[in-house]
């Protein structure tokens, strides 16, 4: 997310709090949020795709491999 979205959904946040936000600003905002949102999840996911956890006993696990194992797991379940 570039830095002009960052700075309207803190122009709109002040805004909301000072006068409030027309029907039209509402839907803005909530559309922003979200994009913001989802740009924060993408960003710590790519994050956590890089970390390595060294175990007590040596071994080194990826969180990666983890998450989608846990992923696969999940899914069977749902199909049964």
């Amino acid at each position: 997310m570039d830095q002009a979205k960052i700075n309207r959904i803190n122009e709109l946040y002040k805004k909301s709090k000072k006068e409030g936000l027309t029907p039209a600003e509402k839907e803005e905002q909530a559309k922003l949020r979200q994009e913001y949102l989802a740009a924060v999840r993408k960003n710590i996911r790519g994050t956590l795709d890089n970390v390595s956890v060294l175990n007590p006993d040596g071994s080194v696990t990826e969180l990666a491999k983890v998450a989608k194992k846990n992923r696969k797991q999940k899914s069977q379940k749902l199909k049964h």
